[in-house]
């Protein structure tokens, strides 16, 4: 019987001993791939910091040319500024499109006005008057209807006739057929403006 004990003693150790075994290689075995998974990790950070520089580095560029180009927005206008920005180039050229028809408008810049002639011109005008110069010589009270009277007959933006406007007396429009300017003058002064024909 003692040696039936010792030799269950012996076989208990050798399963005690095995089992130890399994346990640091299990435990190595853990250390080896957290080892791997470490430099798998650095070799990802490293990739994504390289990413993320460079991103970083479009995204700093970026925001130089939006500084360099920033436009200060009104209060009244951020909320439509906004939705714009947030719009398609195609929607944006549908808009324009839209705004142009439904204001009258148009997107290219407007060509600077001709000098007027000299005082011997102006005498001969006088005597034979076939076409005038508009000028707007006081915008009055209602000075909406006044801008939309101008952008009415004449082929200029909404801020090119707002300056008009503001800027009164101001020549609206030159060389215009007398019964063209009466038109005009007879719309911008229903308006509220004062207009005077040179």
């Amino acid at each position: 019987m003692a040696k039936e004990k010792k030799q269950k003693e012996k076989d208990s150790k050798k399963k005690e001993e095995k089992k130890d075994e399994k346990k640091e290689d299990k435990k190595q075995d853990k250390k080896e791939d957290k080892k791997k998974d470490k430099k798998e990790d650095k070799k990802k950070d490293a990739k994504k910091k390289g990413k993320d520089e460079k991103k970083k580095d479009k995204k700093d560029e970026k925001k130089e040319e939006d500084e360099e180009e920033e436009v200060e927005v009104p209060k009244k206008f951020k909320d439509i500024v906004e939705e714009i920005e947030k719009m398609s180039v195609i929607d944006l050229s549908e808009l324009v499109k839209i705004l142009e028809k439904k204001f009258g408008v148009s997107a290219q810049p407007v060509a600077a006005a001709p000098a007027q002639g000299s005082n011997g011109e102006e005498k001969e005008e006088k005597e034979e008057k076939s076409v005038y110069d508009v000028e707007l010589t006081e915008t009055g009270s209602n000075k909406i209807s006044v801008i939309k009277g101008i952008r009415e007959f004449v082929s200029v933006g909404l801020k090119e006739a707002k300056e008009m406007a503001d800027n009164a007396p101001k020549i609206v429009k030159n060389q215009v057929p007398t019964e063209d300017a009466e038109k005009m003058k007879k719309k911008l002064e229903d308006a509220g403006a004062k207009v005077t024909l040179k």
